[in-house]
């Protein structure tokens, strides 16, 4: 049998635009959720969040939305924000008058203790799990290994099967697997024992469940 080939020709258009495009364009989706669970007025009723000290700098509220959406961008350390705050279709998606630079996610987060970092867990994990209607739920609570590259604060020499003699973070996890979703975390350094801070981190995620039963 003779094979038969065909030539298919395709007519490709061209056209120009003065349109923002952007590689992004899902997180219109992202933009939706946001607004669906009201997060820019939570934002703004965290009494615990730093505010920014320039009054030429962008608000809060910028400062954090383009923050998670560069993460979901793909983006794993502070210069990678770059490639989002030059994505002017992305800034009209979500309304940004201005978008930061790396340098102000940095200052915003030195910004932050170890008692800040509880305290505004707690705000946002009560608001998220107090819009969920349930009870009688599991609460499954282990540890992880996240392996570190570079110099990270807390990253240190431990347990680590993966990548024996690298430095890691070794976090406690709270779950609830009736309705997918993480109840509390923290992150500890990487040489620290499976059941370290156990019962502190129990009663910690036990306060965030609050009438949770």
């Amino acid at each position: 049998m003779r094979s038969v080939r065909k030539n298919i020709t395709m007519e490709l258009t061209y056209k120009f635009t003065n349109k923002e495009v952007t590689p992004w364009g899902g997180m219109v989706f992202l933009k939706q959720f946001l607004e669906q669970i009201n997060f820019s007025e939570q934002i703004q009723s965290c009494k615990e969040l730093p505010m920014p000290g320039s009054n030429r700098g962008c608000d809060l509220t910028t400062l954090i939305e383009t923050f998670i959406c560069s993460i979901w961008c793909g983006a794993t350390r502070f210069s990678h924000t770059e490639t989002t705050r030059s994505d002017r279709a992305l800034s009209k998606i979500f309304g940004w008058k201005k978008n930061p630079g790396q340098d102000a996610y940095k200052r915003f987060f030195l910004k932050f203790s170890e008692a800040t970092n509880i305290r505004i867990s707690d705000y946002f994990f009560k608001w998220l799990i107090n819009n969920y209607q349930f009870d009688n739920f599991t609460l499954d609570i282990d540890s992880s290994v996240l392996t570190r590259y570079g110099q990270q604060d807390g990253a240190k020499k431990g347990y680590n099967p993966q990548k024996k003699g690298r430095n890691s973070h070794h976090p406690l996890i709270a779950f609830i697997n009736d309705i997918r979703i993480i109840a509390n975390f923290w992150l500890r350094s990487g040489d620290t024992s499976a059941s370290n801070n156990f019962f502190a981190f129990l009663e910690n995620t036990l306060e965030k469940l609050e009438k949770k039963k």
